[in-house]
């Protein structure tokens, strides 16, 4: 019999079992008082289920039967449910790690020996209060991390109701605003760089690349005759290994058109420091394989600062690739597409730079249709006034 996640299947007389989104098992009886009560803990198989369900009709029809109900030693705790709960997930090792991280550090302390149906809101309220204020994001992804896990829980019919009720609790405001580089200072961030990181500079800063999208990409992915870079794959570092990505999601996979002005550099680039095999690396490290972040910050660091832009950080190159793009006419979709952003509100955040276009525009109108316009009546005045005294 095919059981989905989630669906109750009848099982025997009087039971039911259902696979839960953790992928447990949980088992019902419908015991002699017409009740129908479930087991007192989940199961790692279906056939554990069946034999739970199988011992309480063999006890109903023995006379022997007892309504289970759940003793202290046999509740699950948030622990071991968070920890099944991280297993069963399909989530990039990166992601894993973050999740591991906030339990371990932030969660498990105060919540990790706790049953799930202990965890009441006033305490999640307390927890969350207690959290380091001056580290927002890091409060904020912990408290998400908590909040998904206690959602599952309700899913999974463990408690009746999410405890984790803190408004806002998982909201995150930027703790700074990103100054997009000029033009200037990203010639100059460049000129500081050693030759093999210069366009590895300009494709951040004009093609909206991400850090690891760059150390992905090989010799194939440049197209010099088409003008364009593909995406196909993305580079994390976790637990000091590398690890080899998909793009997230379909929008993720992109090709992104390249402006002409860095040709030239894109093809020097190509010459002097990619090898010649197809899956050569763009931008490898300097004994082969991918390069880590900190093995650019040791250039871009010293490169920004000559520029006079301490607080850029090199991902912010990908924001003032953005913001160019949106000054120059660029749609919400269009920085979608540009930018390999799935949904329209991550693009928008970039839409605020278009507004200083308008003055642009109009100045630009302004020279354009001046020749064709009649004079201001104020110059024309002053022109009758003229002609009128020269009579």
């Amino acid at each position: 019999m095919t059981v989905t996640a989630g669906k109750r299947q009848p099982y025997g007389q009087g039971g039911r079992v259902r696979q839960l989104p953790s992928g447990r098992w949980q088992a019902r009886f419908l015991g002699p008082d017409g009740v129908v009560r479930p087991a007192p803990e989940t199961f790692d198989t279906k056939l554990d289920a069946g034999a739970w369900i199988r011992g309480q009709a063999a006890d109903a029809k023995s006379g022997a039967w007892q309504a289970p109900e759940p003793g202290p030693h046999k509740r699950q705790t948030f622990r071991d449910y968070a920890l099944a709960w991280i297993e069963g997930r399909d989530i990039r090792p990166r992601t894993r790690s973050d999740y591991r991280k906030a339990l371990d550090d932030l969660i498990f302390p105060t919540f990790g020996d706790v049953p799930l149906d202990r965890i009441k809101p006033a305490s999640v309220r307390v927890w969350f209060e207690s959290l380091d204020p001056s580290k927002p994001t890091t409060r904020a992804r912990a408290y998400q991390t908590f909040h998904a896990i206690m959602n599952t829980a309700y899913r999974d019919d463990l408690i009746v109701a999410n405890p984790c009720r803190v408004e806002g609790g998982g909201n995150t405001r930027r703790k700074r605003d990103i100054r997009p580089a000029t033009l200037k200072q990203i010639a100059m961030i460049a000129e500081e760089m050693p030759d093999r990181y210069r366009f590895m500079v300009y494709l951040a800063a004009f093609c909206a690349l991400r850090y690891g999208e760059l150390t992905g990409l090989t010799r194939a992915d440049l197209d010099i005759e088409a003008a364009t870079v593909s995406v196909r794959r993305s580079i994390t570092r976790v637990g000091g290994r590398f690890v080899v990505n998909e793009p997230k999601t379909a929008a993720g996979w992109r090709t992104v058109a390249i402006p002409e002005v860095i040709l030239t550099d894109a093809q020097a680039h190509l010459d002097r420091f990619v090898g010649g095999a197809i899956d050569a690396l763009l931008f490898p490290a300097r004994h082969g394989g991918f390069m880590a972040p900190s093995s650019l910050n040791r250039v871009y660091y010293p490169a920004r600062e000559a520029a006079g832009r301490t607080d850029l950080r090199f991902h912010d190159l990908r924001h003032t690739a953005a913001t160019l793009a949106a000054i120059n006419g660029a749609t919400i979709a269009d920085l979608m597409k540009r930018l390999g952003h799935a949904s329209p509100q991550a693009a928008m955040i970039y839409q605020h730079a278009a507004q200083d276009r308008d003055a642009m525009i109009a100045a630009g109108l302004s020279d354009m249709v001046a020749s064709a316009l009649p004079q201001p009546i104020a110059t024309r005045g002053k022109s009758r006034s003229r002609r009128a005294a020269r009579r």
